[in-house]
């Protein structure tokens, strides 16, 4: 990548809020791909929705920026609430799955310093999420907001950062931290960004509960040591969520076990945590066959972070 000359501090900040595509500065409108026969991510989808390719441009391979073209520089990925179930780098893993029955789901993200566009490497990212019938393991006891257990539906606007007591709605609404009912951690696992700044879990995709559209946590952390007991230390650059489009979620409604989900389901539209500004605000980009959503998606994103900065919505 060719190097630029030294910013200044304006520059800087414009480079880091726009995406600046290499050979001019025209917006880009990403739109679904299809790769091969039979191949497809969601179609038709709004503008602001659509799925986007690798390093949030579009492309026409699954993995990493096409040949020839030189990378280039992102938007900050958006910071959302961490939710009320998360549990500290409790598992080194890259495969979450354990025993959950769902689709398929490799997951492979690509972190990078916004302002540099340089990869983030040895980063510990962490990723959680409810299982295909809504649940999170370790908050078994909090339901799936379809009745068992799940109390009133969340509410309201998200602040950002989680403040006041814990709150007594569902899966993952505004509000402080639950404290673990159960011993279970299926669906949760940490590991490390490798030299390009790429991170692969293998998971299933996740179903739904009341109150929120698909989703999965994720967190990223820096400037700590890797040791045979962990990861210590360092300070957490990016709270997000990754989403998914609304086609994918249809069609994996139809595959068991989310067929039996009977938890009302909100849709991307409708929920009120996704930022409604596709790839920066996580919306991820999906490679599945249409006809058959059951043998395996593909999800990839490149996430823009700010290193220096402390970003653990909490």
């Amino acid at each position: 990548m060719t190097e630029t000359p030294r910013q200044t501090a304006a520059e800087r900040e414009l480079t880091r809020r726009r995406v600046v595509v290499a050979g001019g500065a025209t917006a880009v409108t990403a739109t679904a791909v299809a790769l091969g026969a039979g191949l497809a991510s969601a179609q038709g989808v709004p503008a602001g929705k659509g799925v986007h390719g690798p390093g949030n441009l579009p492309s026409g391979t699954p993995s990493g920026t096409p040949s020839g073209t030189p990378e280039a520089c992102y938007v900050l990925t958006t910071e959302t609430t961490e939710g009320p179930y998360y549990i500290d780098a409790d598992k080194l893993r890259q495969d979450v799955t354990e025993d959950e029955e769902g689709i398929p789901l490799t997951l492979r993200l690509k972190v990078i310093d916004a302002e540099t566009c340089r990869p983030v490497r040895n980063a510990a990212v962490d990723i959680w999420h409810c299982s295909a019938l809504g649940l999170y393991s370790g908050y078994e006891a909090m339901g799936n907001g379809s009745g068992g257990g799940g109390g009133t539906p969340p509410s309201g606007e998200p602040t950002g950062v989680p403040t006041g007591p814990p709150p007594t709605g569902g899966p993952g609404g505004p509000g402080g931290h639950q404290e673990p009912t159960d011993d279970e951690r299926y669906l949760r696992g940490t590991w490390k960004t490798d030299r390009h700044g790429y991170v692969t879990f293998r998971t299933v995709f996740p179903g739904w509960y009341r109150g929120r559209c698909v989703h999965i946590h994720v967190k990223v952390h820096v400037d700590g040591t890797w040791t045979d007991a962990g990861y210590e230390g360092g300070h957490t650059c990016h709270t997000g969520q990754l989403f998914f489009d609304e086609e994918s979620v249809l069609l994996s409604a139809e595959v068991d076990p989310y067929s039996t989900n009977t938890a009302p389901r909100t849709t991307l539209d409708e929920d009120g945590i996704y930022p409604d500004n596709g790839a920066e605000g996580g919306l991820l980009w999906l490679r599945y066959k249409k006809r058959d959503i059951g043998r395996g998606v593909h999800a990839e994103l490149t996430m823009g972070v700010a290193p220096d900065e402390t970003n653990d919505s909490n």
